[in-house]
């Protein structure tokens, strides 16, 4: 192949119609599936550009290798296998409900790429069963939102004052609370670390918490070990 040549080739063409299907299939996701839960913005910028930028790089790997005889299932197995690896990269731990999007959207974006071989209408189908997947998890699936907090009066923590405690969270914080864990207790400080799952028919949120306050409740668990 000319490197100076300006012309589109047939599978490049084919290519865009595979990618415009992704781009459409991942914003339904993300902005229909996703947000309208977590409200979380970053994790959206995070999963258009990871999947977008995957498609290309399994669409060009596999471009590449054709001329390689005997060669291509050994590059895409390696491409793939550093692709999933990608999921470790982050410094921060990634909560499960967004780990699972992930996996979905970088699944999608390989099997568009991929998808050379497949009819347009074989193609779309796969698209919407995954979609279709989603929503009946988001429906039937709903994971009950989750806060941790710092809490001020130890004497309500004890088990037999557990409606008491539970009055009082709804009083201050105006939730209905369904179960509460103790995390950790700093008696030097009269404080505990109370993961708190309450019921919330407006918003289903996440069951994302907070990382400072995870690392919160390891450190005090091990002062009270």
């Amino acid at each position: 192949m000319d490197f100076l040549d300006f012309s589109f080739s047939e599978g490049f063409a084919h290519m865009l119609v595979r990618f415009f299907i992704l781009v459409v299939v991942n914003w339904i996701i993300i902005r229909h599936m996703y947000y309208v839960k977590s409200k979380r913005r970053e994790y959206c910028f995070t999963f258009m550009l990871i999947s977008v930028a995957i498609f290309f790089l399994v669409f060009f790997m596999i471009f590449v290798l054709e001329d390689m005889k005997g060669k291509t299932g050994i590059g895409i197995g390696i491409g793939l296998f550093g692709i999933f690896s990608i999921m470790r990269y982050r410094t921060d731990t990634m909560p499960v409900r967004e780990m699972t999007y992930l996996f979905v959207l970088i699944t999608l974006a390989v099997v568009n790429a991929l998808a050379e071989s497949v009819t347009l209408v074989e193609l779309l189908a796969t698209n919407l069963i995954i979609m279709l997947a989603i929503r009946i998890c988001e429906w039937h699936l709903k994971v009950q939102p989750v806060k941790l907090i710092q809490y001020d009066r130890l004497e309500l923590t004890k088990p037999e004052r557990k409606n008491e405690l539970f009055d009082d969270l709804k009083q201050r914080l105006g939730i209905n609370a369904i179960k509460v864990e103790v995390g950790g207790v700093d008696l030097m400080r009269d404080m505990a670390i109370l993961k708190v799952v309450y019921e919330d028919k407006k918003i289903s949120g996440s069951n994302s918490v907070d990382n400072k306050l995870k690392l919160k409740i390891t450190e005090l668990s091990g002062q009270e070990g």
